[in-house]
Order: structure tokens, then sequence, then C-alpha cells
């Protein structure tokens, strides 16, 4: 595995290819939480938040996660559509950064994958 850097001579046309083999090279390398990524968004005031959430998804749609469309970040989405994902892999000592507007999947996908999660997961969503 070749760790750290970018070699631009390495790089595919399709940088979704790229990504999906640093995230299996960091899954294989042992990375705790390989699917963490840092959400950041913006409130009305422009002021800029970030949290941790999960990757659910990658391929030529986007990045997917899943979030309560009621939740600060849910509703700073909402007013402000851009966001950025950060994903930092240790090892190997990567990182890949993502800019873009983010949109809501389609509520078939997001009831589909509520449905998938187990019960006290979809309580706490809920309570929270």
């Amino acid at each position: 595995m070749d760790t750290g850097h970018l070699d631009p001579g390495n790089v595919p046309a399709d940088p979704m290819e790229l990504f999906a083999r640093w995230l299996a090279e960091a899954r294989a390398a042992g990375c705790h939480e390989p699917e963490a990524m840092t959400l950041a968004t913006t409130g009305a005031d422009g002021a800029p938040s970030a949290r941790m959430v999960l990757l659910r998804g990658a391929d030529a749609r986007g990045f997917r996660f899943f979030t309560n469309r009621s939740s600060r970040k849910g509703r700073e989405l909402a007013g402000d559509a851009r966001a950025a994902l950060t994903f930092y892999w240790y090892p190997p000592g990567r990182q890949v950064r993502v800019e873009g507007d983010a949109g809501e999947l389609p509520r078939d996908e997001s009831e589909a994958y509520f449905a998938s999660r187990p019960r006290g997961h979809q309580v706490g969503a809920w309570a929270s």
C-alpha cells in the first residue's frame, strides 16, 4: 500500500474510483471507523458548524449520510445546501476533502435506511 501521499501519475480519471480505493485501503489497514467524516455546514448567521457523521454510501450520485431533517444539521442544510466533508484515515495517513451542495435523498431511500436500523437506534433518533 502506498501511504500518505498523492501521486498525480496514479490518479484515475474518476475521483470516486480513487476515493473507493482509499476507503478500502483504510479499512484494510485497520483504521478505526473509516466511514466517519466531519460534516461542516453554516447557520443562518453564517457561522460554521461541524460534527461527525457516518458515510452510508458513495457513488456517482455523491456521498450519502442520513440525518433527521429537523436536526440542527438538517435545518442548516435546508437553509444553505453548501457543505463540506472531511475524512481522515490513520493509518494510512490520508485525508479527503469534499465540498459542494447537499440534497435530500428520495423519501423511500431514507425510510428504507431508517427501517434497517436496530430498534434502539430508531428510538434514539426519534428522541433526539
